[in-house]
């Protein structure tokens, strides 16, 4: 077995999106090359209202899925095809744009007025950039959970882990999506496939990523022990891309961790993005830019409806 080395550690940006909503972008809109099938994720946790009730009106998506992962709060969302719904505390929404959707979301906070969740975008395979368009909404009770010995917990959203299956199907990248709760001073190791690219994303509580897959020796000379990166420390809303291996190591600080663990195979082909739309060539880019604006971006109906 070897274990993934930490390749980037990085911390979440503030920025504003849709009509003034206040989050932290972990990545996306640069080269997301190394995060591929993956192009962006935001962390829209927030206690304010006033930043973020204004949400994020009708807006396209073409050519990728958005993922919603709520913590606290709800969001409410519409499309403009009659389709209209809500996701709460421990819910998640996976929508494939496909061919194309206008749609809203509008978050709510919670009695405290907390809005906490997760937006994770995965682009699709050029062969299914205009497949029709579906919602899978999954419900907090129908995620699976799984409770190792040693106090480790995690949901499963997508994918199989330690013999569960997420309930999200039919996903081109056959990505795996985990939150994971590690507790305190735990050190675990978690399995993801070697042709895989992942990352985790810190969100309670901090830890180590480990780097080496055995222990380090003795240095005998000053420069191979410059060589050696020590484990990274991870806290809260800091990102963790990880290299290649087929487990990560975490070791828990005080307070436990908590984090999102992600990974997919890489699609490896041409990326041409603008806004809220993926394409694989300018032209294709072009051409969704143009529909827009004639009127004809609408291709068909989506093939499962998203509930009430």
């Amino acid at each position: 077995m070897s274990i993934r080395p930490v390749k980037r550690l990085i911390k979440s940006k503030p920025t504003t999106e849709g009509a003034g909503v206040h989050l932290r972008r972990a990545f996306g809109f640069g080269n997301t090359s190394d995060f591929d099938p993956f192009l962006l994720l935001d962390d829209f946790r927030n206690d304010v209202p006033e930043d973020y009730l204004a949400g994020f009106p009708w807006h396209p998506h073409r050519g990728i899925e958005t993922i919603t992962y709520v913590l606290a709060g709800t969001v409410e969302h519409g499309d403009s095809m009659g389709n209209k719904g809500a996701i709460a505390a421990g819910d998640v929404q996976w929508m494939t744009a496909g061919s194309g959707i206008i749609h809203q979301e509008m978050p709510k906070g919670d009695g405290a007025g907390r809005m906490h969740g997760f937006q994770l975008w995965a682009n699709l395979p050029s062969e299914l950039k205009m497949t029709a368009p579906r919602y899978q909404e999954v419900k907090a009770p129908d995620i699976p959970e799984v409770k190792d010995d040693d106090g480790t917990h995690v949901r499963v959203v997508c994918g199989n882990f330690w013999g569960k299956s997420g309930p999200v199907d039919g996903i081109a990248a056959d990505p795996i999506y985990l939150d994971v709760s590690v507790p305190p001073g735990r050190r675990k190791m978690l399995p993801v496939g070697v042709t895989r690219h992942a990352f985790a994303y810190v969100f309670a509580g901090d830890g180590k990523f480990c780097n080496a897959s055995e222990p380090l020796a003795v240095p005998t000379e000053p420069v191979s022990w410059a060589d050696t990166k020590p484990p990274a420390e991870a806290d809260n809303r800091s990102l963790v891309l990880f290299d290649r291996g087929d487990e990560v190591m975490v070791q828990a600080g005080d307070e436990g961790i908590r984090f999102l663990l992600v990974s997919g195979k890489p699609l490896e082909e041409p990326v041409a993005w603008y806004g809220p739309i993926v394409m694989n060539t300018q032209e294709q880019l072009r051409q969704a830019f143009h529909e827009l604006d004639k009127g004809t971006f609408l291709k068909q109906k989506e093939s499962k409806k998203a509930g009430g």
